[in-house]
This record gives structure tokens, sequence and C-alpha cells, in this order.
């Protein structure tokens, strides 16, 4: 693709952001849930995004349209025993055939705003919504988790619901992906009802009360968002990722200054994703969608559908940590689309539909098959005796495992990948192996026992989380 096109692609990307912000506000003020009925707000939402789609990428944005119609004829058809199964496969492979021809056929390696970006949420809004659907009306209540029981779909959707929640302006450039449940709640005017039950009267009543203002929260994050831009536009040419794989580097450097330039070039390739996905959670907020209750001061809390976490990034001191507070919504996609149901070898299953979704590159299926070596390898069995020094030593080790995890993810192909790890010597591949057979990972139900004893050990955290397994464990008692 010629550089000039893809500049002019970024940049209408950007103005149709702006405008959604703007539009968002309007939304807000005007069509707020207490002046008109949520048909309205679903028209206008559904038309709104079809225009921003339709300005930004042409006659491409019908590729929207066709895989949501597509699906919802299957969700109809199919009934709801196996439609989540179908959705999936018609959804995810219709997301590929598109990957697969624009990479091949039109702009091999060229990053640009393309029209399977928005694709991408739609996959994972579509498959959501129909395991969602099954969960609530294909399952019994005992059968699901609490997390399921809060995301269960009771009803079909109406065409127009569905299209609203797959297509509306405020989330379907950038996304991102959130729960129908969620959405439906926010159209309506209750965003908190089906998550609220009985030990957060206090919170609901001081909702209904006065309704919080986003207004804050969005300047913090548009701010953080053109911030991140301008630090993205002055970095990203001065540490280029492929000087790792430059013969006279490899072989003239010193083999202590390869890990530093190593991070300072994965460092740099971060906040083009920190401006893209801030703002569009800036965008949701404007619009009064991703209010999460309140803090214990009783202060709003904006982040339901918050993609990231900057700082836990930057200071992640395990490959957890990070992977917990990177593409936030996808991961919990991921978790309830495939780990929590998946029943062999649920992580390796993960990390393979992961990088189906990301898409046709041979360097994304290499980061991710990297990412099952590197889960393998435990680390729970250390006991830090200085707490600095240790998380100082974690943080290192986390910022360059992930780094040399995620360099095919950039470089793309399959020799310059291999090139770059050939140059390490497969080194974390090979210590991950040796780390997996000393200190083999507890099993997967150890670990689940493990996060619901942190999760009520640390409410604030994650409070809704936290007040359902304690409710469950209750329920198992009596």
């Amino acid at each position: 693709m010629n550089p000039g096109v893809s500049f002019f692609l970024q940049v209408n990307f950007v103005v149709c952001q702006l405008c959604a912000l703007l539009s968002a506000f309007w939304f807000r003020l005007f069509l707020h849930p207490s002046k008109t009925s949520p048909f309205i707000r679903h028209v206008v939402a559904t038309l709104l995004g079809l225009y921003f789609a339709l300005f930004c990428f042409g006659w491409y944005a019908l590729h929207f349209l066709v895989q949501s119609g597509l699906t919802y004829g299957i969700m109809i058809l199919t009934g709801v025993e196996h439609m989540h199964k179908y959705c999936l496969v018609v959804a995810l492979s219709y997301l590929s055939l598109c990957q697969i021809t624009r990479v091949y056929v039109f702009d091999y390696g060229m990053y640009t705003a393309d029209f399977t970006g928005p694709m991408m949420v739609i996959t994972q809004k579509i498959t959501s919504i129909a395991f969602e659907i099954h969960d609530g009306m294909a399952r019994k209540e005992e059968h699901l988790t609490p997390g399921q029981k809060i995301l269960a779909i009771r009803r079909m959707p109406s065409l127009l619901e569905y299209f609203s929640y797959n297509c509306n302006f405020m989330g379907i450039l950038a996304g991102p992906t959130c729960s129908y449940n969620d959405y439906i709640a926010f159209i309506e005017g209750d965003p908190r009802r089906h998550r609220d039950q009985e030990a957060d009267r206090k919170s609901q009543s001081k909702l209904k009360q006065a309704e919080p203002s986003p207004n804050t929260e969005v300047i913090r994050k548009v701010a953080t968002s053109f911030f991140c831009l301008l630090v993205f536009l002055s970095v990203c040419k001065v540490f280029p990722v492929e000087r790792n794989i430059d013969d006279d580097f490899i072989a003239n450097t010193p083999f202590y200054a390869q890990p530093v330039y190593l991070y300072l070039s994965m460092l740099t390739t971060r906040p083009k994703y920190y401006f893209v996905w801030t703002l569009a959670d800036a965008i949701n907020n404007a619009a009064g969608f991703g209010f999460n209750g309140y803090d214990a001061d009783g202060s709003p809390r904006w982040d339901l559908i918050s993609n990231l976490r900057i700082l836990n990034i930057e200071l992640a001191t395990s490959f957890k940590v990070f992977l917990d507070n990177w593409n936030i919504q996808t991961a919990h996609w991921l978790k309830r689309v495939c780990y929590e149901r998946c029943p062999y070898h649920p992580t390796a299953a993960t990390f393979i539909l992961s990088a189906m979704w990301h898409g046709a590159y041979p360097g994304y299926y290499l980061t991710f098959l990297t990412g099952i070596v590197v889960t393998l390898a435990p680390s729970e069995h250390l006991s830090p005796t200085h707490k600095l020094v240790y998380d100082v030593i974690t943080w290192a080790a986390t910022q360059i495992a992930i780094c040399y995890t995620v360099v095919p993810f950039v470089l793309l192909s399959i020799g310059p990948s291999m090139k770059f790890y050939r140059s390490w010597y497969f080194s974390l591949h090979i210590g991950c192996i040796l780390l997996a057979v000393a200190l083999p990972v507890k099993p997967r139900h150890l670990r689940v026992k493990d996060q619901q004893k942190n999760l009520l050990q640390d409410p604030v955290q994650h409070p809704v989380e936290a007040r359902d397994t304690d409710r469950s464990q209750k329920e198992k008692t009596t």
C-alpha cells in the first residue's frame, strides 16, 4: 500500500474517533434514557456507527453487516443448544477469510487502519453473545459459574438490539468488546442492574440519587491517549524493532546491551495501543457507558470495559500480571469462550484461538506458541526475602520475557522471527521448558482455588467476582 494512502487511512481513523467522542457527549446529554426510549437510542447508536464505519473504511464496512447478519440467522435457525459452536466457527472463519485476503492479496506487512480491525471486535461480540444466550437458555442454572450467571442472556435479542450491540458508534472502530447485558443495561439506563445484588444496595441507592458524571474521567483518558500518541510519534523511529535482527547489530553489540535495546525497541511499540484503547474507552465513558460502581472511598469507577492499565503493564513483575492488564477485554473473551469451557489443554487452546483471531501473519502464531511455552514455567515457587531486589529482578525478567515473546508479532514473518530467536539461542524457550520440568505447574483446579482465595482476600480490586465467589461458597456449605 502506498505510504500516503496508509497515512490518510490512519488520519481518517483518528478523525472518526474524535467525531465519535463529540457524538458520545451529545448522545449522553440529549438522548439520555430519562429523555428518550431504548428504541431511539439503539437506532441512533447503530446508524452513527455504520456512518463512521463507511466514512473510515468505505464499502468494506459492509463486511460488518454481512458477518453480523449471517451469524444472527444462524442463531435463529439452529437453536440455542448448538448455536454457540456454529457462530464461533462461522464468525471466526469469515474473519480469517477477510484477514487472509487482506494480507496475501493486498498489503502484506502494512500496519494500517484496515477493515479487519473492527471485524475482530465484532467477532468477539458475536461469539460472546452466542455463548451467553446458550448459557441463559440452554444450560441449567446450577451448571453455570458465578460470572456466567451474571452474563447469561435469558431471551433472544431482537435484530435491532443485536446490530446495535455489534455496530454502535462508541465501539465499532476500536472496541473494546463488552458483554451484551452490560450494553443493554446502559442503553436502558440501569447500568448496574444485573451485577448489583443485596450486598450492593448502598451503592445502588447512591446511583439512583445522583448519576455520576464521567467528564473528569473522560478528560483524563483523552489527555492520556494523546500524550501516548505524542510519545509514539516521537520515539517510534528511534529504536526500530528490525535492528534486533540486523547482522551488524548482532555481531558487534555486546551481549548485555542486546536485552536493553530489545526492551527499548519493544517499549516504543506500545504507546500506539495505549492511544487507541484509551481513546476508545473515553468515547464509551463520554456516552455514559463503563460505570463500574464505587470505590471504597465512594469515588465512581469508570473501568467496566477498560482495555488496559498502563502503569500495571509497565511495572509488571510477572508474565501473568502483564497479560492481566493488557488487552483486558480480549483476555476476558478468551477466558469466557475458550479457557473456561475447553476440557483438554485449555491454556494451549486459548493461545491458539488468540493467534487465529489476531490474523494470518505467521509471526502471530510464533508469538502465541512461544506464549504457551512461557506459561509452562511456574513462578509461584519463588519466595523473596528482599522485596525491592526481588521486584527489580522479576520486573526485568518479565519485560525481557514479554519482549522476547512478542518480537515475531511485530516482525510478522517466520524468517526474521527465527533469525531473532537464533541470535538469542532460543534461550527463553529452553529455560522455560527446563523450569516446567523441574517445577511442574499446579493443576488447573488448584489454581482456581488459589484465585478464589485471592479474590476473597482482595475484594476491592474485583468486588463483583469476590462477592459472587463468597456467595457460591456459602451456598455449597448450606
